[in-house]
């Protein structure tokens, strides 16, 4: 199963975004949480592993490139993507350089845009994943690896988010 995050201030946008996401078939069910307000997309994805992030660009609360470089505090391996109806040269440039955006999708979309945008973030995720596992088997191979950091990936691999702590801001653990 497959986890997207979509984030638009926009309810009709997020609407209509599920809808388009809905008529694909990547071949795997794909489960889809939506966000109006981005702090509580960032609060969510300390507690859920996302595959790809969609973000709107412009949000009141906070635009979708400070969104995303945020996001990638927390998720580094989620494949982002940003939306925006702007063409401007410079809001491309800063969502590319400084929150690593794999696509830029425009509004109006089309909806074999979505399609195929969301698959090829979908595979470059798991290149992504086989990449970080050969590094790290490599890493035990060299002795560099220790069997705590060994165990804390498979189970992390199968709970995503497992030996992640939530700490309160008066340091107590916050539990789920």
């Amino acid at each position: 199963m497959r986890r997207l995050l979509l984030v638009d201030d926009e309810a009709n946008v997020l609407s209509a975004l599920q809808r388009a996401i809905r008529q694909c078939d990547f071949g795997e069910e794909v489960r889809v949480e939506t966000f109006s307000d981005p702090n509580l997309a960032l609060i969510r994805s300390r507690e859920v592993a996302f595959d790809v992030v969609v973000a709107d660009f412009r949000m009141p609360q906070m635009n979708g490139v400070e969104f995303l470089r945020a996001y990638k505090e927390i998720q580094a391996d989620s494949v982002r993507l940003i939306l925006s109806a702007s063409t401007e040269f410079e809001t491309l440039m800063s969502a590319i350089n400084q929150a690593e955006v794999f696509r830029y999708l425009t509004k109006p979309w089309q909806q074999n845009e979505i399609k195929d945008v969301l698959a090829l973030a979908l595979v470059y995720r798991d290149e992504l994943r086989e990449n970080l596992h050969l590094f790290n088997e490599l890493r035990e191979q060299l002795g560099e690896l220790t069997p705590q950091e060994r165990e804390a990936q498979r189970l992390e691999a199968e709970e995503p988010g497992i030996t992640k702590v939530n700490w309160g801001p008066d340091g107590s653990v916050h539990l789920d």
